[in-house]
């Protein structure tokens, strides 16, 4: 398939990233290579997504480390970068909303490029994003979808693909807008049961076109749970994070046997959220 034919991808990965590890890099690697080596896609650009304090995740440091620490793993890679946006939200934001802002953001940045205007400004210049997406959407409707704005897809492990089924952890129309709207991109394990979780699940199974299971075959167990109880220990965790990350852990004391308390007994903010919402 010629170059012009293929389908620009963008990937974009939300979680903690508490701290963002070399397995979080790795993700979007093996995910980059299994969709070009489809001929069918061309993966242009990865996001990274840090989610917002008001997560209320146990042991959640707060974002602004969490951004600069993702901002220093991924400053010598070309293709890889941090968007702040969702980390900025007061509230905790729903990862369908954060895809369709992405969306938005690409067909606006799209839509302004056919046009010759200027470029999108990022948050915080004279013009910003808000008015722009504002002015976007009151024209989307007018102007047709065209073929040369990227599509972009989540990437995940399987861990996230199997929290579909935790009770009022996602809503089922989040589910579907997610794999039947944009698609998933699943880095799983030889072994893993992914394929039979997508069975199992009538609104996987029903958009199973739209989701991309990767395989995993060089394992790598690192998980930023294990990185933070390493550094509550006294252990070492050189090798399994950027060395700049490393260092900036090491420098600002991030994570402590305090630091992981933190959050305690509060409610998961989509559990409290869609709990409420499934109330009668």
């Amino acid at each position: 398939m010629e170059d012009s034919e293929k389908t620009d991808v963008v990937l974009l990965a939300c979680g903690s990233f508490n701290p963002i590890t070399n397995m979080h890099l790795r993700l979007f690697e093996l995910a980059k290579d299994y969709m070009n080596g489809t001929g069918k896609y061309r993966v242009i650009k990865g996001i990274i997504s840090p989610v917002g304090d008001a997560y209320k995740k146990k042991g959640l440091i707060s974002a602004h480390h969490r951004v600069i620490m993702a901002e220093l793993a991924t400053k010598n890679s070309e293709w890889l970068e941090v968007d702040t946006w969702e980390s900025l939200q007061k509230e905790w934001t729903e990862t369908a909303t954060v895809l369709r802002y992405h969306q938005e953001k690409l067909e606006a940045s799209s839509c302004h490029h056919r046009q010759d205007s200027p470029v999108l400004e990022r948050p915080g210049r004279k013009r910003k994003w808000a008015e722009q997406r504002q002015e976007f959407s009151q024209k989307k409707s007018l102007e047709p979808k065209t073929k040369d704005v990227p599509q972009v897809k989540l990437l995940c492990g399987a861990d996230i693909l199997e929290s579909f089924g935790v009770p009022n952890l996602w809503k089922s129309e989040d589910i579907a807008k997610i794999v039947g709207g944009y698609g998933l991109i699943c880095v799983t394990r030889a072994g893993n049961d992914a394929q039979k979780f997508i069975y199992e699940s009538d609104v996987l199974w029903k958009h199973q076109s739209n989701i991309h299971l990767v395989n995993e075959w060089i394992t790598n167990d690192i998980s930023s749970t294990k990185i933070r109880r390493a550094l509550r220990r006294g252990q070492s965790i050189r090798y399994l994070v950027p060395e700049v990350v490393q260092e900036y852990i090491e420098n600002h004391n991030l994570y402590s046997s305090e630091s992981e308390e933190r959050n305690t007994g509060v409610v998961l903010a989509p559990l409290q959220r869609n709990t409420a919402d499934a109330k009668p």
